[in-house]
């Protein structure tokens, strides 16, 4: 039995799956890293106590923002309340009054600190990370469906970019430590 075109009708095949399949979309945080820092003009960064709500993961994945214990499905909303700041609370976040694009805007000076322990599970992580920037994700939206009728991801790129300068995504992150640890 002559078998020769069989590994012509296998490349063949080969480069048909090869052909026909779709790559899957990598799934990951999105996040935007800071510039690397001129050491020459490299300076301390001075905030405010009252612009940051630290959140905390401990190695047994209990989740404390600011002072207090919380579960991670009322995280989102602690952290728009922070954020937005409605009451204008002189123990949350100050906002200062910015001009983009010819307007000027009240822009919250708001910073998230997430810190989390070296034995949290990466689950907890993602599903604080998640949380954090649905918050910003909502805060947006809200903000836009006020300003121009339609949810940010419906708009245009200019008019995503001010969503993006009036409502930051400030997220900063430590490096992982035992948080349960007292100095």
């Amino acid at each position: 039995m002559n078998t020769s075109s069989t590994a012509d009708i296998a490349f063949l095949l080969l480069c048909y799956f090869l052909m026909t399949t779709t790559m899957g979309e990598p799934a990951g945080l999105q996040r935007r890293l800071p510039q690397i820092p001129d050491s020459k003009n490299q300076q301390d960064v001075k905030v405010n106590r009252r612009n940051i709500i630290i959140v905390k993961i401990n190695s047994a994945d209990k989740l404390f923002a600011g002072n207090e214990a919380i579960d991670v499905a009322f995280l989102k909303d602690k952290v728009k309340e922070f954020l937005a700041n409605p009451t204008d609370d002189p123990n949350m976040p100050e906002k200062e009054m910015q001009e983009i694009e010819g307007k000027m805007y009240p822009v919250s000076k708001g910073v998230i600190s997430l810190q989390n322990d070296r034995g949290t599970s990466y689950q907890a992580y993602i599903a604080v990370q998640n949380e954090l920037v649905k918050a910003v994700n909502e805060l947006r939206d809200e903000w836009c469906l006020k300003e121009y009728g339609r949810k940010y991801a419906k708009l245009d790129e200019d008019r995503q970019k001010i969503a993006r300068r009036v409502i930051p995504q400030n997220i900063s992150e430590a490096e992982p430590k035992d948080v349960t640890k007292k100095r």
